[in-house]
């Protein structure tokens, strides 16, 4: 029998988000093995570390597409940047840790 946990709880396992001030000490820029980073909101841009287990969801490649139409190669971040609001980003993380 499997114990289903709370969304939210599974999408903070999935989705851990840092904040990053433009600083560059260790504790901004340390990604754990088998994450990445990326900039995710449409005015202020919000540091998120995500599980490099999204990368092979068709809804997370949607929005990697958008990104490559959007910036090309050249993000403005100076690392992935994802062109949607954060709540859109939130929630989709959050469907995509519930399964």
């Amino acid at each position: 029998m499997a114990i289903r946990m709370p969304r939210t709880i599974q999408a903070r396992q999935i989705l851990k988000r840092s904040h990053s001030n433009g600083s560059s000490n260790a504790a901004s820029t340390e990604i754990p093995k088998g994450y990445f980073a990326v900039y995710v909101g449409e005015q202020e841009k919000k540091r998120y570390v995500v599980s490099v287990s999204l990368l092979s969801e068709p809804t997370f490649q949607e929005l990697l597409h958008q990104a490559e139409e959007q910036y090309g190669y050249s993000h403005p971040m100076g690392g992935l940047t994802i062109p949607c609001s954060e709540d859109v980003f939130t929630d989709l993380a959050s469907r995509l840790a519930a399964f």
